[in-house]
């Protein structure tokens, strides 16, 4: 039998004669408004509590959600269940801010409103839901670099709703960067990189606690800069850096996120070696030992597009964000290449190096090195 429709204005007229009106869009869609009068209980919860939260079957009960769909579905279930006059508000919410009707916003602590609004977008996927973004907020990730990649991986991180990023690095900001570090602007010149990106990320979500960090990572602090994080993003432009975080996240089993730009090309990479002993490779396992200095030049000789710092940037963010919710297929095993001149991306199968002097299974830490000397010599 066909579900019973019923256009927003007769559900509005039907409800002040008596009838029920229920939203049942989860709380996250209730916060920016819903019907006037309305109760509001989620469709999964009404279905499976039906007596809880309805009068008797015979009561008139009007559905309503954000299009018409899932309340038509949720009437099949009641009508299923024995009640005998539910009706289907077609067009749902949608359609009835359209009409013009009377819509409030439910009554919420200040921090939950805020929280459901700014993160209203991510609530409704699937795979991040109110369960994923708390999971979000209770995040610890370690970003080294608040330059070209590191840029835009420290904006979408804290609008993601990171819940502590902490940003290391020691330089101060430069007129050339500006180029490419969005993060900084005309009237930072001069400041340290970390007070200037903590400005502007604190601006654009107060939620994340800014953790500015302004040292150079070494051997003597580098697992204090990991402590306590789930998650290292690597936005490095040297390679003794990258060799002293991978070398520290196999240490102490952290997931680190890899890339690197030069004129038009970038890489990203998931190096998770520390916790995945023999399956998933690390950066060692990719560049055992460094390329002679003459061709590794820096974007400073080389120079570098500057959108192809956020363009890698954002693959950063995307592995990160994986990572954390547990979704998804990460880059571990995996190096994308990205050519913007010839706008393509080439994926490149990484295998785990048995004989790898720092994550081979079984191998104890052989401990840090000099790593400015390993990449000055080759190896």
């Amino acid at each position: 039998m066909a579900i019973s429709e019923i256009t927003p204005q007769r559900a509005r007229d039907r409800q002040r004669q008596g009838a029920l009106l229920v939203d049942i869009r989860e709380l996250h869609e209730r916060a920016s408004g819903q019907a006037e009068g309305a109760l509001g209980i989620a469709k999964a919860e009404l279905e499976a509590s039906h007596g809880l939260h309805l009068p008797s079957p015979q009561a008139e009960i009007l559905l309503i959600c954000q299009s018409g769909r899932r309340s038509a579905a949720t009437a099949a279930v009641l009508e299923a269940v024995g009640y005998t006059s539910v009706h289907s508000v077609s067009g749902g919410t949608s359609a009835w801010i359209a009409a013009g009707l009377p819509v409030v916003k439910p009554q919420l602590d200040p921090d939950d409103a805020d929280f459901l609004e700014r993160y209203s977008r991510h609530l409704r996927l699937a795979e991040v839901g109110i369960e994923g973004q708390r999971r979000l907020e209770r995040s610890s990730v370690l970003l080294v670099g608040a330059g070209g990649l590191g840029s835009p991986a420290a904006f979408y991180l804290a609008a993601a709703g990171i819940g502590h990023l902490r940003l290391v690095d020691d330089d101060v900001v430069d007129r050339s960067n500006l180029q490419r570090q969005i993060l900084h602007v005309e009237s930072t010149i001069g400041l340290p990189k970390v007070d200037s990106a903590r400005e502007r990320l604190a601006a654009l979500n107060p939620r994340v606690r800014i953790e500015a960090v302004r040292e150079r990572v070494t051997s003597a602090n580098v697992e204090t800069l990991l402590d306590g994080v789930d998650v290292v993003v690597d936005g490095s432009d040297n390679f003794p850096l990258r060799y002293l975080l991978n070398d520290a996240c196999v240490k102490l089993a952290k997931p680190l996120v890899y890339g690197a730009v030069q004129r038009f090309e970038g890489q990203a990479s998931v190096f998770d070696a520390g916790r995945h002993r023999g399956e998933c490779p690390c950066y060692r396992c990719l560049f055992p030992e460094p390329p002679p200095p003459q061709f590794a030049p820096s974007c400073a000789e080389a120079g570098v597009l500057g959108v192809l710092p956020g363009i890698v940037g954002l693959l950063y963010f995307r592995e990160a964000i994986k990572l954390l919710l547990g979704i998804g297929q990460p880059l571990a095993g995996r190096l994308l290449q990205f050519d913007a001149l010839s706008m393509r991306f080439r994926e490149i199968r990484l295998a785990a190096d048995p004989d790898c002097p720092v994550c081979a299974p079984g191998r104890p830490f052989p401990g840090y090195i000099d790593y400015a000397r390993f990449c000055a010599t080759g190896g």
